[in-house]
């Protein structure tokens, strides 16, 4: 059985893998990652990973999501937000 998931916008496949968003946020709070949003994590993947990527199917960007390196993502929200000031 293969189930095909197709997504009109970013929005809905936001809130389509935002149980997995929610988990990996889960995670970082206990890590003390307390500045960390659930939509700097899909930013973050959006502009690092998924851009340069075709063909993307949902479990990969739930892969993703799940195992976004803690560290390199601090590092990128620090950064983006540093410079936004």
């Amino acid at each position: 059985m293969s189930l095909n998931y197709t997504f009109n916008s970013k929005e809905e496949l936001f809130k389509r893998v935002k149980p997995a968003l929610s988990a990996k946020l889960q995670e970082l709070r206990r890590l003390n990652y307390s500045k960390i949003t659930e939509e700097d994590i899909w930013t973050y993947l959006s502009e690092t990973k998924w851009s340069k990527s075709h063909g993307l199917m949902l479990s990969d960007i739930v892969n993703d999501i799940i195992h976004v390196d803690n560290r390199k993502l601090n590092e990128y929200i620090e950064n983006t937000k540093r410079g936004a000031l």
